[in-house]
C-alpha cells in the first residue's frame, strides 16, 4: 500500500509511505517492508487528513531513490496485491521511473478491489465495507497507514479467495 501527497504523480504527487506484507501460501509469514519518505514537497492539507503525515514528520526520513533497492529486493518476483492496484502501481512505477529503475509489470498485480467487484457486484466494497462484511477487525485505522492497511488487505485478500483456508487438503484414499 501507499500513502501520498495527492491523486496524481503525473501532476507532481509523490509517495509518503510505503508498506507491505508478506504472504506464503496465503499465510501471512510475519515479514515487512514499511517506510516513510521524503516527498521533497510540501503535504497538501487535504492529504495530511487522510494520512497523518505532515512535511515536518517527513522533511527527515528518506528519499525515494534511497529505499527503491530495497524495497525491489523485498518484494523480488512475487505477485503484488493491491486495493485499487492502478493507483498505487502508478504511483510505484513513477517513483521508479524518476530514479531510473523500469516499471514493474502490471501483470503480476492482483487487485482486490476488482476481485471484490467480482464477488459482491452490488457493493460496497471499499477496504473498510470489507472489512466489515468480513468481520475483520480494522478499529486500529482511524487514518490511512500504508502498513496497517497492507495488514488488514492481507485479511481481506484471503476472505475474497474463501476464507484462510481456501483448501482442506483432502485427497481420496483408497481403503484395502
Amino acid at each position: 500500500d501507499t500513502e501520498t501527497t495527492g491523486l496524481s504523480p503525473q501532476t507532481g504527487d509523490r509517495i509518503v509511505e510505503l508498506g507491505c506484507v508478506e504472504l506464503f501460501n496465503h499465510v501471512p509469514t510475519g515479514k515487512t517492508f514499511h517506510v516513510y519518505i521524503n516527498p521533497e514537497r510540501e503535504v497538501p492539507s487535504d492529504a495530511f487528513r487522510v494520512h497523518g503525515l505532515s512535511t515536518e514528520f517527513l522533511q527527515d526520513k528518506p528519499v525515494f531513490a534511497a529505499i527503491a533497492q530495497e524495497f525491489l529486493d523485498f518484494i523480488g518476483d512475487a505477485k503484488l496485491i493491491a486495493h485499487n492496484a492502478s493507483f498505487d502501481m502508478n504511483f510505484i512505477n513513477h517513483e521508479l521511473s524518476l530514479v531510473g529503475f523500469s516499471p514493474l509489470a502490471l501483470d503480476r498485480v492482483i487487485d482486490t478491489l476488482l476481485l471484490a467487484r467480482k464477488r459482491h457486484p452490488f457493493g460496497p466494497n471499499s477496504l473498510d465495507a470489507l472489512c466489515q462484511r468480513y468481520g475483520i477487525d480494522n478499529s486500529r485505522r482511524t487514518k490511512h497507514g500504508a502498513l496497517l492497511d497492507s495488514e488488514i488487505l492481507a485479511d481481506v485478500y484471503l476472505e475474497l479467495l474463501g476464507g484462510r483456508q481456501t483448501d482442506l487438503g483432502l485427497a481420496a484414499s483408497s481403503v484395502t
